[in-house]
């Protein structure tokens, strides 16, 4: 399913232009001066640098769909009446790591951007938004969710709800329906949004008076979970909550059902996409998931976006 992760990014125009517009960033004034020979915009446009995993392990399951929502904002945006200047794409590859996202960063401030949309994780947000903050160029990522990114600085913006926010409410609300008592809980030790979204939920759970028997790490990249999911099936849990990146949630949810842990134990996997569920196949069954935002939410635009991308991609 394509539309996954694109409303998102349908705010994202509305927020270039209010941050543009409003943030004390000191490179923000530059908007009406000139600039270099090299990277000189024409008075009525904007130069918005994009990065964006296009090669390496999230090109697929974040980079693309990031990539064509913005494509759409962006065509939107300029087209709309209230718009008064025209917004430019300057785009790059974070090559889906850490090093690449602060290279990008690098580059695309030297290509005289006013604004950076991306990246997509955590990881790579934090490691990078010191790089804008430091230069004074607004920072907005479309997913990253871990707490504690924006308080990097003034110029950093994140359209996703964190994890102080999600982890709760969902635990709240599946609690009350759920009635679990115990709880086993799996995470991504290398991963910044995963290890933040683990350590919130192990919070949350004891708050609950909800008693953790077991946690598990693994690494992203990795493809065999089945030792981790083995220990977790032997302490026999209420539910399983899972904290990690979208390729290695399909493999989750698939081997742990191969090695008996059943479906009435189900597991709890923070933003499980259309796609990871699709790839899970009947593993997926009974699998619940925390995301902010949904494909039939009436929010207004939300629907006319949904399908505006569905018929173009």
């Amino acid at each position: 399913m394509k539309v996954r992760r694109f409303t998102i990014l349908r705010l994202l125009s509305f927020f270039v232009a209010l941050i543009v517009g409003l943030c004390a960033c000191d490179q923000t004034g530059q908007l009406i001066l000139p600039g270099t020979p090299e990277t000189e915009a024409p008075v009525d446009e904007i130069p918005v640098g994009v990065a964006l995993s296009v090669t390496g392990r999230f090109a697929a399951s974040s980079g693309v769909s990031i990539a064509h929502g913005l494509d759409l904002a962006l065509e939107e945006t300029n087209q709309s009446e209230r718009n008064g200047r025209q917004i430019r794409f300057i785009r790059t590859d974070d090559k889906s790591t850490v090093a690449g996202a602060v290279e990008a960063y690098n580059k695309l401030i030297q290509d005289g951007v006013l604004v950076i949309l991306g990246p997509a994780t955590s990881s790579q947000a934090e490691a990078a938004f010191p790089v804008a903050q430091e230069h004074g160029v607004v920072a907005m990522s479309p997913t990253s969710t871990a707490r504690g990114l924006s308080a990097l600085g003034d110029c950093l913006f994140r359209a996703a709800l964190a994890t102080d926010v999600v982890i709760p409410s969902g635990i709240e609300t599946t609690h009350a329906k759920l009635g679990y008592q115990t709880a086993a809980t799996m995470y991504d030790d290398s991963d910044v949004f995963s290890t933040d979204s683990d350590l919130a939920v192990r919070e949350t759970l004891a708050a609950k008076g909800v008693k953790v028997l077991i946690t598990q790490t693994f690494r992203g990249g990795d493809t065999d979970f089945t030792a981790q999911l083995t220990r977790i099936n032997e302490t026999n849990p209420d539910v399983i909550f899972v904290s990690a990146q979208a390729p290695e949630k399909p493999g989750i949810l698939t081997q742990g059902r191969q090695i008996g842990i059943p479906v009435s134990v189900p597991f709890i996997v923070r933003t499980l996409t259309t796609a990871n569920v699709q790839a899970a196949g009947t593993a997926a069954e009974g699998a619940i998931t925390f995301v902010g935002w949904a494909s039939i939410a009436n929010t207004p635009g939300n629907q006319a976006f949904v399908q505006n991308y569905t018929e173009k991609y």
